[in-house]
């Protein structure tokens, strides 16, 4: 399993304040030989959250790295096999993507993020890392 990303503790706190029960920290998956802890090494890692009968999945990622674009494409190769595992064994949890307000801001809404986005389903949580504090869910 990888180290937890540098957001991680931000993003549990923010959900926890909006008053989700985190449910697992990391959320395991398996298929068959392969173990997925939706943890991207020192960068990701996925909670499962449950509110009101709603459950969540939510991969974690900083993108603090020198190049968005190949951080981007990770993080998109990453969470299509956790959405496509979850769609199999966990259907009734909803994958969303963790990203801090300002790379949401300076990143996500160029046009190939979006087409991206859209053409996958994915769904985003936009936080604020200084506040801990969710700013959007889209």
């Amino acid at each position: 399993m990888s180290a937890k990303d540098i957001f991680h503790a931000v993003v549990r706190s923010a959900l926890e304040k909006e008053g989700w029960t985190i449910t697992h920290d990391p959320l395991y998956l398996k298929v068959d030989e392969d173990k997925l802890y939706v943890d991207l090494g020192a960068e990701n890692t996925l909670l499962g959250a449950e509110r009101y009968g709603e459950k969540i999945a939510v991969e974690i990622k900083s993108f603090l790295g020198l190049s968005v674009i190949n951080e981007f494409h990770e993080a998109m190769g990453q969470a299509w096999n956790y959405k496509v595992v979850l769609e199999e064994q966990q259907p009734d949890r909803v994958l969303y993507l963790a990203v801090p307000e300002d790379i949401y801001e300076e990143f996500f809404t160029r046009r190939l993020a979006k087409m991206s986005v859209t053409r996958m389903q994915l769904k985003l949580i936009v936080f604020n890392p200084l506040r801990e504090e969710i700013v959007s869910w889209l």
